[in-house]
């Protein structure tokens, strides 16, 4: 997860700036807890495809740098360039063949060569002109490489009870919508993409890590509330009581919801590129 990959949002806010700041305590920590709700997931994808040992990889809004560590670790590639526009966490936890960036991806260039793996977790969804980062993240892959996006699927609707994480959550995506741009509806059209971008063998698949009381994705949950009040606040949907009850309800026997899914998208460079 990104500690600071963002664009400007409609109202001029950013991610890392407005809300989630690298340089505000913890904020490292609620990176890592989302890590550990979806790093497992991320990493069986990412083995599925192939990827392991000679790829060398890019990891966009690399965040705290989990899942590069991993690629080297455990799948073995040949090296991982990690990109955010805020290194103080990738740096702090910097291994041998992980190559650090400080860049804005938003920027045409910012991120030179093309690589086999082109990875990006949770950072689309905050950053405007997706469909034109899409395609600027394809141009980066390979042939026959692969471009695997991830990002958040909001699974309440007008049906979800009502329980203080509903009106959390829609507090939430609400709050961060008007703050710094963060938009999930589109996520669910994020393989269509894949497709206009050129990419082939595409397919898409969404896991939904189970919320339990003191579990990683709770915490993680209760940590970005606590991070975000202030925009959830503005949107007039809960107020300080509502947002304490929701932390509460979260750590509680009696929480009983789905957290919003992860959705990743994945598609391959053809071997040879059309001239």
């Amino acid at each position: 997860m990104s500690a600071a990959e963002s664009g400007d949002a409609p109202h001029g806010g950013r991610y890392g700036e407005s809300v989630f700041r690298p340089e505000q305590a913890g904020e490292d920590e609620r990176i890592d807890f989302g890590a550990l709700a979806y790093d497992d997931i991320t990493m069986a994808r990412l083995r599925a495809l192939g990827v392991g040992p000679g790829w060398d990889c890019l990891d966009v809004g690399a965040g705290t740098g989990t899942v590069s560590r991993r690629l080297l670790e455990e799948a073995g590639v040949a090296s991982v360039l990690a990109v955010d526009r805020d290194v103080r966490f990738l740096e702090a936890r910097r291994i041998p063949g992980l190559r650090v960036l400080e860049a804005d991806v938003t920027a045409p260039g910012s991120v030179p060569g093309r690589f086999r793996l082109v990875h990006a977790r949770f950072v689309l969804m905050h950053l405007p002109e997706r469909e034109r980062l899409v395609c600027a993240l394809a141009e980066l892959v390979a042939p026959g490489g692969v471009l695997v996006l991830s990002d958040a699927v909001d699974l309440t609707n007008e049906r979800t009870p009502a329980t203080p994480y509903s009106a959390a959550m829609r507090a939430m995506w609400e709050g961060l919508r008007a703050t710094i741009g963060t938009d999930v509806s589109w996520v669910p059209s994020c393989p269509h993409l894949l497709r206009d971008a050129g990419l082939v063998s595409v397919a898409a698949e969404v896991h939904v890590p189970p919320l339990l009381p003191g579990g990683p994705l709770s915490r993680f949950w209760a940590d970005t509330w606590e991070r975000s009040r202030a925009a959830m606040l503005a949107t007039g949907l809960v107020d300080d009581a509502g947002v304490d009850a929701a932390v509460r309800y979260l750590g509680s026997d009696e929480c009983a919801a789905l957290s919003a899914g992860m959705l990743t998208a994945w598609g391959r460079r053809p071997e040879a590129d059309s001239p």
